[in-house]
């Protein structure tokens, strides 16, 4: 075999079973096949029911492999099965099989032209009745349903086309026809699969059943043989797993490991060799893009691999690098499917291929200039979406090389031999509510493979905390990079909507139970969890989440307590800017009442928003008489808005008027995660509206300068006394508000009311000039040009760090590097003044140099090291890389 210029040596890699096992792999002639073995490989899983496991090679689940010869697999029978068919192609309907199918036969469905696709499920719809349902007897997960959402789709009379990626005993195809017989009789189907690996007798046996239902079965494959199983093969198979996995719920990191405490380290041994795959564990290849790939330890030959807290290699680079994770917007259209759950048709077939160079686009530019070897990863079921946005930037030629896989529900024995199929595992928990209740899943052949990105797909139903905390978590000490796209989870129509029901929600808390404003100033949508300990030291915090991926809102950082110097300066700087700060409160204010609402909500994205919105609300009592009702959620970098605070909300007032409030603007990453979330949510507006727009990234807001806001000089003290939010699927439920902590201890030193009450004294003198800004605010282009985003990019480059992740613009975005995360140097505008005082003292204070330069668009932008990051983290709350 030649791969890129060289001669190797090639190892079946269904050998290690084979040997142990005396499983042997023969053609339809009985005897050896070099097709099928190109084609499948062999490992063992934990199954009562079936020892050995055919892994195949171009399936796109458990090998890693290239997306054009997965599509072009799949593809290529549906032609055949459109050649078989004739004229009565245009009648066909084709069925693929959860979850391992069902990116199969929608390829399968393409080739065939313009027949309409299902495939069964195991997520059921409350409120949608299953039009059939059948059972997979071998199967890890053996239920499937049939939820077409027009039940019309398989009440035709036309061909019904099978597709599953293997055909082995056949009873899984003979109870589908059954079941689907008895409803709606048809005269021809056609079963699709890789492979055909039927026993004489259950070729007899298929025979004789279409004969019974007096209808033609027609059987296409891209190749056919027979598997020999010995006697005992349950038993041997069954005390091979014991022995090289003994215990797999515990020792693989998978539930239980998902709920331990922050900084669980998690890491995987050896190499997974999909074809053509050349990386060499621990190597990087040259052309990488965000600090290379993982270094990877080795196991033994023969050993067992799992993804065990502090087993195999460190959860960080040498360097001390854990990679952060990027979200990408694919822009996926509305109302297109993400797959064949409910039904595809050649429509939405049509509505797909239009906008996937569009979608691909995105995700090319997420990627950057030098993504390295990229994997896509779907989910489960999750599969064409996936692997058509990973064919598509194949084919852009974006990336040196590009591979496409799935995680799934099978649990598999992990060996590091390469005659084994299955070189590693990725244990992470399930993360979108399944119906069957929560457990592992598994990524094979991921970690050691040498991926420098890995874009990790899902629907947004699997866009949770566990996501984070399980999935990506798992895979961030494997790869340089981890990007996240999200596709919009399609749900057939509103009939479904009443079905789901939540739990009643607590009414917001507020002062001076929780917080120190007083209680009409802001209700905190939050729950409170000022009795649980979720501090630790900034180094300690930071080593945690940069050692297993952990997320910044799983724990809370010590609150910085200022030095008597410190408060001097927040109190002159306080009194130097209440004007300034009187006016833009005015003019965001005027704006909304203007352009929004009449009677606003204002919702302030807990905490730096919340002073912003008590300062609202105190202007437009001042100045209308109007009494605003203020809430204050919970927002968090990667996972989103609080789902069940806009649930009550919505319960309590017109989305429509809900007005999101925020301090100030760096790069924009939260205007983006807030966009994002409420998609979800229809009727809320998703334009946030901010004081400070130094990043114009927004169309409302106070002013575009970048000046000291004193509210970003200290943490809860001038925020009500209030945490930073959390979020932590141990003491979050999925019907609970975000969590927060209330510093009652703190109030010696709380400033919340005293920061309000001078701004807002100063409301009179500002009017005048407030009245002449939003006059022509409201007659000029406010258009976001995202200029700040642009500036980072420069700055990035031309400081050598090449991830704008570390890179924090304005001067509140700088104060908190300075006060909660491990700064590089500041870089500060030539003569910025006294706006300034308390970032040098910082700086002084922490050792950091601050650079004066010239041309800089914000009044100072803090620098993460490169090479440093505890403490970094990046738009998704969690720890970067970089170069």
């Amino acid at each position: 075999m030649t791969r890129k210029g060289k001669t190797i040596d090639t190892v079946w890699s269904g050998t290690w079973v084979a040997e142990r096992l005396g499983v042997e792999l023969s053609g339809a002639d009985g005897g050896a096949s070099p097709e099928l073995r190109e084609l499948l490989g062999l490992a063992l899983r934990r199954n009562p029911k079936r020892a050995h496991l055919l892994v195949s090679q171009v399936l796109g689940k458990h090998v890693p492999q290239s997306p054009a010869a997965v599509y072009a697999a799949g593809h290529g029978l549906g032609v055949r099965v459109r050649e078989l068919l004739g004229d009565r192609a245009a009648d066909a309907v084709v069925l693929g099989y959860a979850e391992t199918a069902t990116g199969l036969g929608h390829c399968v469905a393409d080739g065939l032209g313009p027949a309409p696709y299902l495939h069964s499920t195991r997520r059921p719809v409350p409120g949608l009745r299953p039009a059939g349902g059948f059972e997979e007897a071998h199967s890890h997960a053996t239920s499937h349903l049939l939820l077409p959402e027009d039940p019309a789709l398989l009440a035709g009379e036309g061909p019904l086309v099978l597709v599953d990626d293997e055909f082995s005993t056949g009873n899984t195809v003979l109870n589908t026809i059954r079941d689907l017989h008895a409803r709606n009789p048809r005269t021809h189907y056609v079963v699709v699969a890789l492979v055909d690996m039927r026993s004489p007798a259950d070729r007899d046996r298929l025979t004789g059943f279409a004969a019974e239902l007096g209808a033609r079965v027609d059987l296409i494959s891209l190749a056919s043989g027979t598997v020999t199983l010995p006697d005992g093969v349950l038993e041997k198979g069954r005390a091979l797993v014991e022995e090289h996995d003994p215990a797999p719920g515990a020792a693989a990191g998978g539930t239980a490991a998902g709920a331990a405490v922050v900084g669980a380290s998690v890491a995987v041994a050896s190499v997974a060799d999909g074809p053509d795959a050349d990386a060499q564990v621990g190597a990087a290849p040259a052309d990488t893009a965000a600090g290379g790939t993982a270094a990877t330890g080795t196991a033994p030959a023969g050993a067992s691999v799992a993804d065990a807290p502090g087993a195999g290699a460190p959860a960080a680079t040498p360097d001390g690098v854990v990679p952060g994770v990027t979200r990408v917007a694919l822009g996926w259209p509305a109302g297109l499917p993400d797959g064949g759950r409910h039904g595809f048709s050649a429509a939405h077939r049509q509505e797909l291929e239009a906008a996937l160079p569009a979608m691909a686009a995105r995700l090319a530019d997420a990627l950057g200039a030098r993504p390295g070897r990229v994997l896509v990863l779907g989910n489960e079921e999750l599969m064409y979406a996936p692997l058509r946005l990973a064919r598509a930037l194949e084919e852009s030629g974006t990336a040196r090389e590009v591979r496409f896989s799935t995680t799934t529900r099978s649990p598999v024995l992990a060996v590091d031999d390469p005659g084994y199929a299955i070189r590693t595992r990725l244990v992470f928990p399930a993360h979108d509510t399944p119906a069957d209740g929560p457990g592992d899943r598994y990524a094979y052949n991921v970690a050691g493979a040498g991926f420098d990105t890995v874009v990790a797909v899902v629907d947004s139903a699997g866009d949770t905390p566990e996501l984070h905390a399980g999935l990506l978590a798992r895979l961030a000490p494997h790869t340089g990079r981890v990007v996240l796209a999200v596709v919009p989870s399609y749900v057939p129509d509103d009939r479904q909507e009443p079905t789901v029901t939540h739990p009643p929600l607590p009414g917001p808390l507020r002062g001076p139970a929780f917080s120190s404003y007083a209680p009409e100033d802001v209700g905190w949508l939050l729950q409170d969890l000022s009795d649980v300990r979720l501090e630790a030291p900034t180094e300690e915090r930071e080593e945690a989440i940069q050692a297993g991926g952990a997320h910044y809102a799983e724990s809370l950082p010590v609150e910085y307590q200022p030095s008597p110097q410190y408060q001097e300066l927040y109190r002159g700087a306080l009194e130097a800017s209440a004007a300034r700060i009187a006016r833009a409160v005015g003019t965001v204010t005027e704006t909304v009442l203007a352009e929004r609402s009449p009677s606003p909500v204002l919702v302030s994205l807990a905490r730096a928003g919340t002073p912003v919105g008590v300062l609202m609300r105190r202007w437009a009592r001042a100045r209308h008489g109007l009494d605003l009702p203020h809430y204050a959620v919970s927002i968090v970098r990667g996972r989103g808005i609080d789902a069940n605070a806009l649930r009550w909300l919505a319960a309590h007032h017109d989305p429509a008027d809900v007005v999101f409030v925020d301090g100030w603007t760096g790069k924009g990453a939260i205007t983006r995660e807030l966009r994002e979330a409420l998609a979800a949510f229809p009727g809320f507006d998703p334009e946030i509206v901010v004081l400070a727009d130094p990043g114009s990234c927004v169309k409302t807001y106070g002013t575009r300068e970048d000046f000291l806001i004193p509210s970003a000089c200290l943490n809860s003290t001038v925020s009500g006394l209030v945490s930073r939010t959390v979020l932590r699927s141990d003491l979050v439920g999925p019907h609970d508000f975000h969590g927060a902590k209330f510093y009652r201890d703190l109030a010696g030193a709380d400033v919340s009311a005293a920061f309000v009450d001078t701004v807002a004294a100063r409301f009179d003198e500002v009017a005048d000039a407030v009245a002449a800004e939003v006059k022509e605010l409201l007659a000029a282009d406010r258009t976001p040009t995202w200029v700040g985003w642009a500036a980072v990019e420069r700055i990035s480059e031309e400081y050598g760090i090449h991830d704008v992740n570390l890179v924090k613009p304005g001067v509140g975005e700088t104060t908190r590097v300075l006060l909660r995360r491990v700064p590089w140097k500041i870089l500060a505008q030539r003569d910025a003044g006294p706006d300034l005082d308390h970032v040098r003292l910082l700086a002084e204070q922490r050792g950091v140099p601050v650079e004066e330069v010239d041309g800089l668009p914000y009044t100072c932008v803090g620098l993460i090291h490169p090479r440093f990051t505890r403490g970094a983290t990046g738009a998704d709350g969690k720890a970067v890389a970089s170069q």
